[in-house]
């Protein structure tokens, strides 16, 4: 198996990728190799400084990046030597089997819909992002920024695609699946969500719970949360400014640790023919670690193949 990583990707490339591709060489199985893409020279000499055998790693050598306020889909066309554009480049290739970046995210998301493609029958891919639950278990949200608006077919697909995930990745045995809405009864909410809930309601794809509201989002009532993009980044944000919060003012608790987004790495494209993952820009090498480390499982779940399978 062989994982791209791009380490120009991020507010504090290359180092912090750099330092997180020493610590997931680490835990990474033997036949795991990471391909690095970005500045080999810089790379090596880091790595030899660190006392660090460069030659675990393989490289891709460029030092054009896409930088975060370039237009996504113009700087991705125009800059075929850039980490990111020849991250999907051998990812469409079969040279590697996952792509981890946490470069310019709409880079990464037209790189995902116009180079792998999306799965055949997947309207709109999605990201997700992980809820802590109260008991100590885990749920996800999705989607959480791809998608502000949302009709209810797309909302259905979510649903299918969050099943997936929650079971394939998270372990997560016949997950719970529940819509995102102000209030429990199926007359509730705007024309979207009420038409959402009437296709989901009778679903055989998935196991759906009904309408769930925000101060369910913690607890066990749903494992995978369904929301248009614009409502998931909001509710994804403020889970993580709750957790800075806390932090500032030196309040230990167990259960609000697990807001650190540090602990999960990045978030899955979910419904195109690959394996992508999307890390946040502030991304420390504990974050890049994990996200390595979730782009091999995603590999070894072939989580694309069982969201073909379903789509087919």
């Amino acid at each position: 198996m062989k994982i791209g990583f791009d380490i120009l990707g991020g507010d504090h490339a290359p180092q912090n990728c750099l330092d997180g591709a020493i610590l997931a060489s680490k835990e990474l199985p033997s036949d795991v190799k990471l391909v690095l893409f970005g500045d080999s020279e810089v790379a090596k000499e880091y790595f030899t400084g660190k006392n660090v055998d460069p030659n675990q790693f393989e490289y891709v050598h460029t030092t054009e990046v896409i930088e975060m306020g370039e237009h996504p889909t113009k700087a991705f066309s125009q800059k075929p030597n850039s980490s990111i554009f020849l991250g999907f480049k051998y990812l469409k290739e079969g040279q590697i089997q996952a792509f981890a970046s946490a470069g310019n995210t709409g880079a990464m998301l037209v790189g995902a819909m116009f180079t792998v493609k999306a799965v055949p029958g997947v309207i709109r891919p999605c990201i997700t992002g992980i809820i802590p639950k109260e008991s100590g278990g885990w749920g996800i949200i999705l989607d959480v920024g791809t998608n502000a608006d949302c009709k209810p077919d797309v909302l259905y697909q979510f649903g299918v695609l969050g099943s997936i995930c929650a079971k394939e990745i998270y372990k997560i045995d016949n997950p719970k699946i529940g819509l995102l809405n102000i209030g429990e009864e199926p007359e509730k909410g705007n024309l979207v969500s009420q038409a959402a809930y009437n296709l989901m309601k009778d679903s055989k794809d998935f196991n759906f719970v009904g309408n769930i509201e925000g101060n369910d989002i913690f607890n066990d009532k749903a494992d995978v949360i369904v929301c248009e993009g614009f409502v998931g980044n909001v509710v994804l944000k403020q889970a993580e400014v709750f957790y800075k919060m806390v932090k500032a003012r030196k309040i230990k608790d167990d259960y609000f640790d697990k807001f650190n987004y540090e602990l999960y790495g990045g978030t899955p494209i979910l419904g195109i023919n690959s394996n992508v993952l999307i890390s946040h820009g502030k991304s420390t090498p504990l974050a890049f670690k994990n996200a390595l480390l979730l782009a091999k499982d995603m590999v070894n779940a072939k989580l694309e193949e069982k969201i073909k399978q379903v789509f087919q």
